[in-house]
């Protein structure tokens, strides 16, 4: 089981509505989901940095031929 942190944070007032509003979740579901995003970064940053260096041995057009 993941444990829990209880911490105190001091956020601008519009800034929580406003990620309110976009997640259309409590305080605490809001503030976790931002985290995540924000530990997601890195990845999201080292996928881009690889882009175009990897090789694929698959055949795009025998992959589209089952769309036809």
């Amino acid at each position: 089981m993941e444990e829990n942190r209880k911490i105190t944070v001091q956020l601008p007032e519009d800034l929580l509505q406003r990620a309110q509003h976009a997640t259309g979740k409590g305080i605490t579901e809001t503030i976790r989901q931002g985290l995540q995003l924000v530990s997601r970064r890195l990845a999201y940053q080292e996928l881009r940095r690889m882009r175009g260096k990897v090789k694929f041995s698959i055949d795009l057009d025998q992959l589209r031929e089952d769309r036809r």
